[in-house]
Protein backbone atom coordinates (compact mmCIF):
# COMPACT_ATOMS: atom_id res chain seq x y z
CA UNK A 1 0.00 0.00 0.00
CA UNK A 2 2.69 2.22 0.97
CA UNK A 3 4.87 1.42 -2.20
CA UNK A 4 1.35 2.87 -4.33
CA UNK A 5 1.55 6.08 -2.58
CA UNK A 6 3.46 9.40 -3.95
CA UNK A 7 6.20 11.26 -1.70
CA UNK A 8 2.85 13.27 -0.47
CA UNK A 9 0.68 10.85 0.42
CA UNK A 10 3.54 9.45 2.01
CA UNK A 11 4.39 12.15 4.10
CA UNK A 12 0.87 13.00 5.04
CA UNK A 13 0.42 9.03 6.21
CA UNK A 14 3.37 9.47 8.26
CA UNK A 15 2.49 13.04 9.76
CA UNK A 16 -0.91 10.89 10.68
CA UNK A 17 -1.18 10.69 14.39
CA UNK A 18 -3.61 7.10 14.46
CA UNK A 19 -0.69 5.86 12.24
CA UNK A 20 2.04 6.18 14.99
CA UNK A 21 0.16 6.69 17.94
CA UNK A 22 0.32 3.52 20.87
CA UNK A 23 -3.39 1.75 21.67
CA UNK A 24 -3.27 4.03 25.15
CA UNK A 25 -2.66 7.75 23.30
CA UNK A 26 -6.04 7.31 21.21
CA UNK A 27 -9.50 7.84 22.46
CA UNK A 28 -11.28 5.04 23.83
CA UNK A 29 -14.78 3.68 22.12
CA UNK A 30 -17.29 2.04 23.84
CA UNK A 31 -19.35 0.09 21.63
CA UNK A 32 -18.50 2.33 18.72
CA UNK A 33 -19.83 5.14 20.26
CA UNK A 34 -18.03 8.24 20.43
CA UNK A 35 -19.91 10.13 22.53
CA UNK A 36 -19.90 7.38 25.38
CA UNK A 37 -17.62 9.50 28.07
CA UNK A 38 -17.59 13.07 29.34
CA UNK A 39 -13.81 13.25 29.87
CA UNK A 40 -11.16 10.96 29.46
CA UNK A 41 -8.34 10.51 31.96
CA UNK A 42 -4.85 9.64 30.47
CA UNK A 43 -2.94 8.55 33.13
CA UNK A 44 0.82 8.02 33.02
CA UNK A 45 4.24 8.12 34.04
CA UNK A 46 6.80 10.67 33.44
CA UNK A 47 7.87 10.79 29.52
CA UNK A 48 5.20 8.29 29.04
CA UNK A 49 3.52 10.65 25.90
CA UNK A 50 0.44 12.30 27.63
CA UNK A 51 1.39 15.61 26.43
CA UNK A 52 2.07 14.60 23.40
CA UNK A 53 -1.82 12.62 23.58
CA UNK A 54 -3.40 15.60 25.04
CA UNK A 55 -2.70 17.83 22.27
CA UNK A 56 -2.96 16.01 19.05
CA UNK A 57 -6.50 15.05 20.95
CA UNK A 58 -6.93 18.89 20.35
CA UNK A 59 -5.85 19.17 16.97
CA UNK A 60 -8.15 16.15 15.83
CA UNK A 61 -11.05 17.89 17.54
CA UNK A 62 -9.99 21.29 15.95
CA UNK A 63 -10.17 19.77 12.76
CA UNK A 64 -12.72 16.91 12.62
CA UNK A 65 -10.45 14.45 12.36
CA UNK A 66 -12.42 10.79 12.19
CA UNK A 67 -12.38 9.26 15.37
CA UNK A 68 -12.30 11.87 17.36
CA UNK A 69 -15.10 14.53 16.72
CA UNK A 70 -17.93 14.48 13.74
CA UNK A 71 -17.08 18.31 13.53
CA UNK A 72 -14.48 21.00 14.34
CA UNK A 73 -14.95 22.13 18.00
CA UNK A 74 -15.63 25.89 17.92
CA UNK A 75 -14.00 26.80 21.34
CA UNK A 76 -11.73 24.65 23.58
CA UNK A 77 -10.20 25.58 27.13
CA UNK A 78 -6.16 24.53 27.80
CA UNK A 79 -6.00 25.02 30.99
CA UNK A 80 -2.44 23.80 32.95
CA UNK A 81 -0.71 24.44 36.52
CA UNK A 82 0.34 28.15 35.44
CA UNK A 83 0.30 30.04 32.52
CA UNK A 84 3.89 29.45 31.89
CA UNK A 85 3.47 25.51 31.91
CA UNK A 86 0.23 26.37 29.23
CA UNK A 87 2.85 28.03 27.07
CA UNK A 88 6.02 26.18 27.39
CA UNK A 89 4.63 22.88 27.95
CA UNK A 90 1.01 22.58 26.00
CA UNK A 91 1.54 25.37 23.43
CA UNK A 92 5.62 25.79 22.72
CA UNK A 93 6.82 22.31 24.12
CA UNK A 94 8.35 19.46 21.70
CA UNK A 95 5.15 17.84 22.17
CA UNK A 96 3.07 21.03 22.77
CA UNK A 97 0.31 22.37 20.11
CA UNK A 98 2.43 23.79 18.02
CA UNK A 99 4.97 21.49 17.37
CA UNK A 100 2.39 18.71 16.23
CA UNK A 101 0.55 20.45 13.41
CA UNK A 102 2.34 20.43 10.02
CA UNK A 103 3.30 23.80 8.26
CA UNK A 104 -0.16 23.83 6.47
CA UNK A 105 -2.88 23.36 9.86
CA UNK A 106 -0.54 25.26 11.96
CA UNK A 107 -2.81 27.52 14.39
CA UNK A 108 -2.00 31.04 15.09
CA UNK A 109 -0.65 31.98 18.25
CA UNK A 110 -1.26 34.45 20.18
CA UNK A 111 0.63 34.98 23.27
CA UNK A 112 -0.40 38.69 24.68
CA UNK A 113 -4.47 37.24 24.00
CA UNK A 114 -3.46 33.72 25.25
CA UNK A 115 -5.11 31.64 22.59
CA UNK A 116 -4.56 29.79 19.49
CA UNK A 117 -6.55 30.31 16.38
CA UNK A 118 -7.11 27.85 13.32
CA UNK A 119 -7.95 28.65 9.44
CA UNK A 120 -10.85 27.01 9.94
CA UNK A 121 -12.24 29.21 12.65
CA UNK A 122 -11.95 26.80 15.88
CA UNK A 123 -10.03 29.23 18.82
CA UNK A 124 -8.55 27.50 21.74
CA UNK A 125 -8.06 29.78 24.76
CA UNK A 126 -5.60 29.29 27.58
CA UNK A 127 -5.93 29.61 31.16
CA UNK A 128 -3.90 28.29 34.48
CA UNK A 129 -5.60 26.31 36.91
CA UNK A 130 -3.97 29.06 39.24
CA UNK A 131 -6.36 31.33 38.40
CA UNK A 132 -9.74 29.43 38.78
CA UNK A 133 -12.39 32.69 38.25
CA UNK A 134 -10.71 33.30 35.02
CA UNK A 135 -13.35 30.35 33.78
CA UNK A 136 -15.94 32.29 34.87
CA UNK A 137 -17.94 33.46 31.97
CA UNK A 138 -16.13 31.86 28.71
CA UNK A 139 -18.03 28.58 26.77
CA UNK A 140 -16.44 25.58 25.43
CA UNK A 141 -16.97 22.36 23.68
CA UNK A 142 -14.22 20.88 24.71
CA UNK A 143 -11.04 21.15 26.90
CA UNK A 144 -7.72 19.96 27.60
CA UNK A 145 -6.10 19.79 31.33
CA UNK A 146 -2.54 18.97 31.89
CA UNK A 147 -1.44 17.75 34.73
CA UNK A 148 -4.34 17.77 36.94
CA UNK A 149 -2.78 16.03 39.79
CA UNK A 150 -0.72 18.88 40.71
CA UNK A 151 -3.10 21.73 40.31
CA UNK A 152 -3.21 23.77 43.55
CA UNK A 153 -7.22 24.78 43.50
CA UNK A 154 -8.12 21.93 41.45
CA UNK A 155 -11.66 21.65 42.58
CA UNK A 156 -12.29 25.12 42.04
CA UNK A 157 -11.17 25.45 38.87
CA UNK A 158 -12.66 22.29 37.21
CA UNK A 159 -15.55 23.40 38.72
CA UNK A 160 -15.94 26.79 37.50
CA UNK A 161 -14.96 24.69 33.56
CA UNK A 162 -17.68 22.52 33.54
CA UNK A 163 -20.49 24.83 33.93
CA UNK A 164 -18.56 26.45 30.68
CA UNK A 165 -18.49 23.32 28.57
CA UNK A 166 -21.90 23.52 27.43
CA UNK A 167 -21.90 24.39 23.48
CA UNK A 168 -22.05 21.50 20.78
CA UNK A 169 -23.88 18.19 20.67
CA UNK A 170 -21.73 16.90 23.67
CA UNK A 171 -18.94 18.65 25.26
CA UNK A 172 -16.08 16.48 26.19
CA UNK A 173 -12.54 16.92 27.92
CA UNK A 174 -9.41 15.20 28.37
CA UNK A 175 -7.72 15.25 31.10
CA UNK A 176 -3.90 14.36 30.73
CA UNK A 177 -1.66 14.24 34.54
CA UNK A 178 0.91 12.04 36.74
CA UNK A 179 -1.73 10.42 39.26
CA UNK A 180 -1.86 11.33 42.57
CA UNK A 181 -3.97 10.49 45.59
CA UNK A 182 -6.52 14.01 44.75
CA UNK A 183 -9.88 12.89 46.32
CA UNK A 184 -11.43 14.60 42.54
CA UNK A 185 -8.97 12.55 40.59
CA UNK A 186 -10.02 9.54 42.40
CA UNK A 187 -14.00 10.58 41.96
CA UNK A 188 -13.31 11.24 38.35
CA UNK A 189 -11.76 7.58 37.88
CA UNK A 190 -15.08 6.24 39.64
CA UNK A 191 -17.67 8.18 37.94
CA UNK A 192 -19.64 5.94 34.67
CA UNK A 193 -18.98 8.74 32.01
CA UNK A 194 -15.16 8.48 32.58
CA UNK A 195 -13.18 6.75 30.36
CA UNK A 196 -9.27 5.40 31.59
CA UNK A 197 -6.21 4.92 29.66
CA UNK A 198 -2.76 4.16 31.38
CA UNK A 199 0.51 3.78 30.38
CA UNK A 200 4.02 3.93 32.29
CA UNK A 201 6.68 5.83 31.32
CA UNK A 202 8.59 2.04 30.14
CA UNK A 203 5.86 2.26 26.99
CA UNK A 204 7.48 5.17 25.52
CA UNK A 205 11.13 3.59 25.88
CA UNK A 206 11.33 4.36 21.77
CA UNK A 207 11.70 8.26 22.61
CA UNK A 208 13.43 8.26 25.93
CA UNK A 209 17.20 7.60 26.80
CA UNK A 210 18.22 4.43 27.07
CA UNK A 211 20.51 5.61 30.30
CA UNK A 212 17.73 7.26 31.28
CA UNK A 213 15.19 4.62 31.78
CA UNK A 214 17.89 2.34 33.18
CA UNK A 215 18.95 4.46 36.26
CA UNK A 216 15.37 5.55 37.15
CA UNK A 217 15.08 1.80 37.03
CA UNK A 218 17.56 0.85 39.35
CA UNK A 219 16.73 3.55 41.70
CA UNK A 220 13.11 4.02 41.80
CA UNK A 221 11.71 0.81 40.74
CA UNK A 222 9.15 -0.39 42.92
CA UNK A 223 9.10 2.45 45.60
CA UNK A 224 6.52 4.79 46.22
CA UNK A 225 8.19 7.84 44.12
CA UNK A 226 8.91 5.67 40.95
CA UNK A 227 4.91 4.09 41.44
CA UNK A 228 3.61 7.13 40.98
CA UNK A 229 6.22 9.14 38.11
CA UNK A 230 6.95 6.25 36.56
CA UNK A 231 4.17 3.33 36.61
CA UNK A 232 1.63 6.01 36.80
CA UNK A 233 -0.40 4.70 39.82
CA UNK A 234 -2.05 6.07 42.67
CA UNK A 235 -0.32 5.28 45.52
CA UNK A 236 -2.20 5.59 48.40
CA UNK A 237 -1.88 5.57 52.43
CA UNK A 238 -4.27 5.94 55.35
CA UNK A 239 -4.09 8.71 57.81
CA UNK A 240 -4.86 6.28 60.43
CA UNK A 241 -2.70 3.28 59.17
CA UNK A 242 -0.09 1.71 61.04
CA UNK A 243 2.86 2.20 58.74
CA UNK A 244 3.68 5.15 56.10
CA UNK A 245 4.91 5.77 52.66
CA UNK A 246 7.91 7.99 54.55
CA UNK A 247 8.61 5.54 57.07
CA UNK A 248 9.10 2.60 54.22
CA UNK A 249 11.28 4.81 52.47
CA UNK A 250 13.02 5.30 55.30
CA UNK A 251 13.51 1.86 55.56
CA UNK A 252 14.38 0.65 52.36
CA UNK A 253 17.36 -0.49 51.47
CA UNK A 254 19.50 -2.24 48.36
CA UNK A 255 20.92 -5.69 50.03
CA UNK A 256 21.19 -7.15 53.01
CA UNK A 257 23.95 -7.78 54.96
CA UNK A 258 25.11 -11.14 56.39
CA UNK A 259 22.05 -12.51 58.48
CA UNK A 260 22.00 -14.85 61.39
CA UNK A 261 19.18 -15.99 61.18
CA UNK A 262 16.28 -16.02 58.11
CA UNK A 263 12.73 -17.18 58.42
CA UNK A 264 9.70 -17.99 56.04
CA UNK A 265 6.34 -17.03 57.34
CA UNK A 266 3.77 -18.42 56.08
CA UNK A 267 -0.44 -16.88 56.53
CA UNK A 268 -2.50 -19.98 54.75
CA UNK A 269 -6.20 -19.41 53.94
CA UNK A 270 -9.13 -20.82 54.98
CA UNK A 271 -10.00 -21.91 51.47
CA UNK A 272 -8.95 -22.52 48.39
CA UNK A 273 -11.63 -21.38 46.14
CA UNK A 274 -10.74 -18.86 43.72
CA UNK A 275 -12.81 -16.25 45.83
CA UNK A 276 -10.35 -17.70 48.92
CA UNK A 277 -7.87 -15.21 50.44
CA UNK A 278 -4.17 -15.57 49.37
CA UNK A 279 -1.71 -17.45 51.48
CA UNK A 280 0.81 -15.02 52.40
CA UNK A 281 4.45 -15.86 52.40
CA UNK A 282 7.23 -13.56 53.24
CA UNK A 283 10.83 -13.60 54.33
CA UNK A 284 12.52 -12.24 57.33
CA UNK A 285 16.39 -12.08 58.03
CA UNK A 286 18.23 -10.78 61.36
CA UNK A 287 21.66 -9.38 61.24
CA UNK A 288 24.09 -9.77 64.26
CA UNK A 289 23.23 -6.20 65.41
CA UNK A 290 19.43 -7.22 65.54
CA UNK A 291 17.94 -5.32 62.55
CA UNK A 292 15.55 -7.01 60.46
CA UNK A 293 15.39 -7.15 56.83
CA UNK A 294 12.42 -7.80 54.99
CA UNK A 295 13.71 -10.45 51.92
CA UNK A 296 11.08 -11.73 49.75
CA UNK A 297 7.24 -11.38 49.72
CA UNK A 298 6.04 -14.39 47.28
CA UNK A 299 2.68 -14.72 48.16
CA UNK A 300 0.35 -16.61 46.20
CA UNK A 301 -3.15 -15.98 45.47
CA UNK A 302 -6.31 -18.43 45.75
CA UNK A 303 -5.01 -21.68 45.41
CA UNK A 304 -4.65 -25.55 46.92
CA UNK A 305 -2.62 -26.47 49.71
CA UNK A 306 0.15 -28.63 47.71
CA UNK A 307 0.74 -24.86 45.77
CA UNK A 308 1.09 -22.63 48.50
CA UNK A 309 3.47 -25.16 50.52
CA UNK A 310 5.47 -25.67 47.70
CA UNK A 311 5.83 -22.00 46.87
CA UNK A 312 7.16 -21.53 50.67
CA UNK A 313 9.59 -24.87 50.56
CA UNK A 314 10.60 -23.15 47.79
CA UNK A 315 11.39 -20.06 48.79
CA UNK A 316 13.34 -21.34 52.03
CA UNK A 317 15.52 -23.45 50.50
CA UNK A 318 15.92 -20.46 47.50
CA UNK A 319 17.51 -18.27 51.16
CA UNK A 320 18.55 -21.11 53.12
CA UNK A 321 15.93 -20.39 55.53
CA UNK A 322 16.80 -22.00 58.98
CA UNK A 323 13.01 -22.57 59.89
CA UNK A 324 9.59 -21.92 58.41
CA UNK A 325 6.70 -20.44 60.76
CA UNK A 326 3.21 -21.56 59.70
CA UNK A 327 -0.36 -20.13 61.11
CA UNK A 328 -2.08 -23.19 62.08
CA UNK A 329 -5.82 -21.23 63.36
CA UNK A 330 -7.29 -22.08 60.63
CA UNK A 331 -5.99 -25.54 59.26
CA UNK A 332 -4.15 -27.05 62.31
CA UNK A 333 -2.07 -29.64 61.98
CA UNK A 334 -3.42 -29.67 58.17
CA UNK A 335 -0.74 -27.19 57.65
CA UNK A 336 2.68 -28.53 58.82
CA UNK A 337 1.22 -32.15 57.32
CA UNK A 338 1.15 -30.01 53.49
CA UNK A 339 4.08 -28.90 54.07
CA UNK A 340 6.04 -32.08 55.23
CA UNK A 341 4.29 -33.42 51.97
CA UNK A 342 6.57 -30.45 49.81
CA UNK A 343 9.48 -31.23 51.62
CA UNK A 344 9.96 -33.29 54.78
CA UNK A 345 13.14 -32.07 55.93
CA UNK A 346 11.64 -28.50 56.74
CA UNK A 347 11.68 -27.48 60.22
CA UNK A 348 8.16 -25.98 60.98
CA UNK A 349 7.33 -23.59 63.74
CA UNK A 350 3.59 -23.66 64.32
CA UNK A 351 2.00 -20.35 65.88
CA UNK A 352 -1.42 -19.85 66.81
CA UNK A 353 -3.14 -16.42 66.84
CA UNK A 354 -4.62 -15.43 70.36
CA UNK A 355 -5.00 -11.61 69.86
CA UNK A 356 -6.51 -9.56 66.68
CA UNK A 357 -4.08 -8.63 63.85
CA UNK A 358 -3.95 -5.11 64.59
CA UNK A 359 -2.45 -5.70 68.17
CA UNK A 360 -0.23 -8.55 66.81
CA UNK A 361 0.79 -6.12 64.27
CA UNK A 362 1.24 -2.76 66.39
CA UNK A 363 4.67 -3.97 68.16
CA UNK A 364 5.87 -4.93 64.71
CA UNK A 365 5.20 -1.06 63.26
CA UNK A 366 6.94 0.53 66.78
CA UNK A 367 10.03 -2.11 65.40
CA UNK A 368 9.60 0.28 62.44
CA UNK A 369 9.25 3.01 64.17
CA UNK A 370 12.47 2.59 66.16
CA UNK A 371 14.64 1.61 63.08
CA UNK A 372 15.07 -1.86 63.43
CA UNK A 373 13.25 -3.37 60.59
CA UNK A 374 14.77 -2.60 56.77
CA UNK A 375 13.17 -3.51 53.09
CA UNK A 376 15.52 -4.88 51.15
CA UNK A 377 14.10 -3.88 48.08
CA UNK A 378 10.82 -2.92 47.06
CA UNK A 379 7.50 -4.77 47.58
CA UNK A 380 4.91 -3.17 46.67
CA UNK A 381 1.84 -5.22 47.08
CA UNK A 382 3.19 -5.89 50.47
CA UNK A 383 3.59 -1.93 51.10
CA UNK A 384 0.03 -1.10 50.16
CA UNK A 385 -1.19 -3.07 52.61
CA UNK A 386 1.26 -2.05 55.39
CA UNK A 387 0.24 1.61 54.58
CA UNK A 388 -3.58 0.81 54.39
CA UNK A 389 -4.00 -1.03 57.65
CA UNK A 390 -5.40 0.25 60.99
CA UNK A 391 -7.68 -0.65 63.80
CA UNK A 392 -10.62 -1.63 60.97
CA UNK A 393 -8.22 -3.16 59.04
CA UNK A 394 -8.02 -3.02 55.67
CA UNK A 395 -9.93 -0.22 53.70
CA UNK A 396 -11.22 -2.95 51.38
CA UNK A 397 -12.13 -5.33 54.18
CA UNK A 398 -9.97 -7.88 52.63
CA UNK A 399 -7.62 -10.04 54.71
CA UNK A 400 -4.28 -8.48 55.43
CA UNK A 401 -2.91 -11.68 53.66
CA UNK A 402 0.85 -10.50 53.02
CA UNK A 403 1.05 -8.31 56.71
CA UNK A 404 0.08 -11.57 58.25
CA UNK A 405 3.22 -13.66 57.44
CA UNK A 406 5.30 -10.11 57.61
CA UNK A 407 4.09 -10.33 61.35
CA UNK A 408 4.45 -13.38 61.92
CA UNK A 409 8.01 -13.55 60.67
CA UNK A 410 9.23 -10.52 62.55
CA UNK A 411 7.37 -11.79 65.88
CA UNK A 412 9.22 -15.22 65.41
CA UNK A 413 12.61 -13.06 65.14
CA UNK A 414 12.22 -10.37 67.63
CA UNK A 415 9.19 -10.56 69.48
CA UNK A 416 9.56 -14.31 71.13
CA UNK A 417 11.66 -15.62 73.82
CA UNK A 418 13.50 -17.41 71.40
CA UNK A 419 14.31 -14.54 69.40
CA UNK A 420 17.91 -13.88 67.59
CA UNK A 421 18.69 -17.86 68.64
CA UNK A 422 20.41 -18.79 65.37
CA UNK A 423 19.50 -22.62 64.20
CA UNK A 424 21.82 -22.46 61.26
CA UNK A 425 25.34 -20.38 61.64
CA UNK A 426 25.26 -18.17 58.60
CA UNK A 427 28.65 -16.33 57.61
Amino acid sequence: MLESLDDGNIQTFNELWQSRARFDQLPPFRANNLDAWSQWLVMGGRGAGKTRAGAEWVRACALAHEGFAKTPMSRIAIVGETMADVRDVMIEGVSGLLTIHSKWDRPTWEPSRRRLEWRNGVIAQCFSAEDPESLRGPQFEGAWLDEFGKWRHGQECFDMLQFGLRLGFHPRQIITTTPRPVALLKRLLDEGRSAVTRSPTRANAAHLSADFLETIRQRFEGTRLGRQELDGEIVEERADALWTRSMLECARVEAPPPLRRIVVAVDPPAASHKRADACGIVAVGLDAEGILYVLADDTLGAARPHAWAQKAVALYHRLEADALVAEVNQGGDMVAAVIAEADASVPVRRVRATRGKFLRAAPVAQLYEQGRVRHAGAFAKLEDEMCDFAAGGLSNGRSPDRLDALVWAVTELALTKQAGEPRVRRV
